[in-house]
């Protein structure tokens, strides 16, 4: 007997609004499943910043706080330090996380602060034309870095995961991608298992998603996700980088 799908109850009964292809619309979905399968809708702040991500604010149906560009996760500490008993979770894309707003990741890492961070990793600025972020592979072309990033004038991208694994707090981080069903789910597994430890006050929690971005790669839909496969895995390996969740029990 096939399974029925339904719309989880997180999300509200519209279009999204992100682009045809776009990957957010799918992290957004299985986010908010793991948090209704977890019985925790009523309990969770959203927090978002300027960019893509902000888009979800019509569409999540959670509590939800807006932040300047690049501050959220400086305003999830102060949702988290006064709201302690909720599930808190900021949604960030490369060019807001990675960008304007690395110092105050760095930082809420640095101090574990008892929220998730689920960060959306296209490689590019989506929202404002296709500029290049800190994250675009070498080689990729973007309005503002020409026909290919070069690191001799623009430098190497970041790997995000990679530089919080240097910090003693961070509890879990993973690395997954939203290229596949298979991917996808080893993403839903990676959310529920945050979310798990963050419900049971172990600590901070970062995922980074590998995602496609058609629209400003000028790319169809299923090309856009073999890009992801041939291009950005290649430059950001998959996997979990740290688990310290099972220490702590």
């Amino acid at each position: 007997m096939s399974k029925l799908v339904s719309r989880s109850a997180g999300l509200a009964d519209h279009p999204s609004g992100f682009c045809p292809g776009c990957t957010h619309a799918t992290l957004t979905k299985i986010i908010m499943e793991c948090i209704e399968e977890m019985g925790l809708l009523g309990q969770t702040i959203t927090v978002l910043p300027i960019g893509c991500a902000s888009l979800n604010a019509g569409f999540i149906e959670t509590d939800l706080v807006m932040s300047a560009h690049g501050r959220a996760p400086a305003v999830a500490t102060g949702v988290k330090r006064c709201q302690p008993d909720k599930l808190v979770f900021t949604y960030q894309g490369d060019g807001d996380l990675a960008s304007i707003g690395l110092t105050e990741i760095m930082m809420a890492a640095n101090r574990g602060e008892h929220f998730c961070t689920f960060f959306v990793n296209n490689g590019i600025y989506g929202m404002t034309g296709g500029q290049m972020a800190p994250t675009t592979p070498v080689g990729e072309p973007s309005t503002t870095g020409g026909k290919h990033r070069d690191p001799a004038t623009t430098g190497y991208p970041l790997r995000i995961c990679e530089i919080l694994d240097q910090m003693e707090a961070p509890v879990y981080i993973a690395r997954c991608s939203l290229d596949s069903v298979p991917n996808i789910r080893k993403a839903k597994a990676c959310i529920r298992k945050a979310l798990e430890y963050q419900r049971d006050d172990k600590g901070y929690c970062l995922i980074e998603f590998l995602s496609a971005c058609p629209t400003n790669w000028k790319l169809p839909p299923l090309k856009a996700l073999e890009h992801i496969r041939t291009v950005t895995i290649p430059v950001y390996p998959l996997g979990v980088i740290r688990d310290k969740g099972g220490e702590q029990a």
